[in-house]
């Protein structure tokens, strides 16, 4: 079997802004696997600032991983999960190397076109403007649950935002999610986590930064507002650790993104916990491209949680791969009558 790796630079459509700076492109990464004349990938999507691995040994690490395939999926995933990104790269691969279709990773209803997964609609910071115009076009566009990105500009602007956005669509037509990627301080957090809570806001995710376990618990325990975590679970690899944050901070929810926490048996470790100390969770993307989106959604799918999942970036790109994958009134469908682009293969092979 030989392994290769590919760099793939994820062009977006309209800078797109978040608490931690304006974003103009993703970087990604494909794991290539070919044994004989099968064909597999998995997309190692780093995120530069945010994933643990974004490192500066990163591609030597990738290399390492193509020298060293014949050890098999599982011990690499041993041996990688330092390098999260990697490790779900390597899994996908793997799986994909091993389905009778490479783009098929868990065959079920949704992927028969027979079912589609609930998600909720993106509104990326910017102006109060252009916020406004994204959510007019998610509504418009068959949302019931739209996901706000706060923290960039100023909180009265935000609040009056949404309060406008609440007084046209009560909680039962619209559930509003917010994200503040750890924008706020912890003196000013729950002040402002109260003025959420009174426009029904359903959750926040990561309303302080990362690596605060004490100063979240507070939060949690005081908050007048579900708290999610998000970035809190990053670098947290084995079962001990996980356990150890969640009993902790004891938050409402948890938000697993399989590329910062190192792949499907990752997050399901992550569940098994929270479900047995009642805390909801539920999966997101993270700016993956259709490859690594396909991926997660084919596995979210089996999952079964009913909610609406963080999934649907896709369309963010302007050189990203067309796939089956479509968004139809704030629903994901696999379209099995669609194909993947033609030419896909040898632009990741060559």
């Amino acid at each position: 079997m030989d392994a290769s790796y590919k760099k793939y630079d994820l062009n977006f459509k309209r800078p797109s802004g978040t608490s931690r700076g304006i974003l103009n492109k993703k970087e990604t990464w494909f794991l290539v696997l070919n044994n004989r004349d099968k064909f597999g990938v998995g997309e190692c999507g780093l995120f530069r600032g945010l994933s643990i691995d974004d490192k500066p040994d990163f591609e030597d690490r990738l290399s390492w991983t193509c020298s060293h395939i014949h050890l098999g999926k599982e011990k690499l995933l041993e041996v990688l999960k330092d390098y999260p990104s990697i490790a779900f790269g390597v899994e996908q691969a793997f799986i994909s190397l091993e389905s009778e279709n490479p783009f098929l990773l868990f065959p079920s209803d949704f992927t028969e076109s027979m079912a589609a997964i609930d998600i909720n609609g993106l509104i990326w910071m910017g102006s109060k403007e252009y916020m406004q115009e994204q959510i007019k076009e998610k509504i418009e566009s068959g949302f019931s649950c739209i996901k706000i990105k706060i923290g960039a500009i100023d909180f009265s602007e935000e609040l009056a935002l949404l309060t406008s956005l609440r007084k046209k669509f009560d909680h039962k037509q619209i559930e509003l999610r917010v994200d503040a990627n750890g924008a706020f301080k912890e003196e000013e957090a729950l002040d402002k986590l109260s003025k959420l809570a009174d426009l029904g806001i359903h959750s926040i995710e990561q309303p302080i930064k990362q690596g605060f376990p004490i100063k979240m618990k507070n939060i949690c325990k005081n908050s007048s507002l579900p708290v999610a975590l998000d970035e809190e679970l990053i670098g947290h690899f084995t079962l001990k650790e996980k356990a150890d944050l969640l009993q902790t901070i004891m938050p409402d929810y948890i938000i697993l993104k399989p590329s910062l926490i190192g792949g499907y048996k990752a997050c399901e470790d992550w569940i098994a916990i929270a479900e047995k100390l009642n805390i909801g969770w539920w999966i997101t993307s993270a700016l993956e491209s259709n490859i690594g989106l396909n991926a997660i959604a084919q596995w979210t799918y089996t999952l079964n949680n009913k909610i609406p999942q963080g999934l649907g970036t896709g369309s963010l790109f302007t050189n990203n791969f067309d796939s089956p994958l479509r968004i139809k009134d704030g629903k994901l469908f696999y379209d099995r009558h669609s194909n993947w682009e033609q030419n896909l293969i040898n632009k990741l092979c060559t």
